[in-house]
């Protein structure tokens, strides 16, 4: 089912997180931190939302860090039912598209409920203060690619924030497939 994250709340502070790597480090807000921003995106491997974009993910996270953006990708659906998002999978989609960034598994689902992930993908850009200042969608493409062309409004958007440290007031939320939470007792 497709869902919907709420607008961006500014100035929202990130919060910490410690998560296993498909490399097997443990990386920490701190170790993923951009000197003039940071976006820490939710992602999956099986989300028709997250496939269709993942190469312009990538594309754009190369052209970020040159501006002083890192970026982390987080993994927090319940793989039991859904074996496709599996640390495993993880490391085979990472290395299909390419990933420039660290790729991590939030068992837990802790970090997705501190940040009030919603879809993937979902994006959280924060200035160098680590400040929330973007949490829109990456750009027109749904659960197929935008035409070529598209805005590329995170890019835009994150550019500014390692400009200015604020990000745009008008965002347009992103769209994808709701996360997968485990069953609760």
């Amino acid at each position: 089912m497709a869902a919907q994250p709420p607008i961006c709340d500014f100035g929202w502070p990130a919060p910490e997180f410690a998560l296993p790597g498909i490399d097997g480090r443990t990386y920490r807000l701190s170790d993923v931190r951009g000197p003039n921003g940071t976006l820490v995106m939710f992602l999956s491997n099986h989300c028709p939302y997250v496939k269709a974009v993942a190469d312009r993910i990538v594309r754009d996270c190369v052209e970020l860090a040159r501006h002083g953006v890192a970026a982390v990708g987080i993994m927090s659906n319940d793989v039991e039912n859904y074996p496709a998002d599996s640390p495993e999978n993880m490391k085979l989609f990472a290395q299909r598209h390419g990933y420039p960034f660290p790729y991590v598994y939030d068992e837990s689902q802790a970090v997705a409920r501190a940040y009030d992930a919603v879809c993937t993908p979902d994006f959280f850009g924060f200035n160098a203060d680590l400040k929330l200042q973007y949490r829109g969608r990456l750009d027109a493409s749904r659960r197929d690619v935008a035409p070529p062309g598209a805005r590329r409004e995170l890019f835009e958007a994150m550019l500014q924030v390692a400009r200015t440290g604020e990000g745009p007031k008008d965002q347009i939320p992103s769209m994808g497939c709701s996360i997968k939470w485990k069953e609760t007792v």
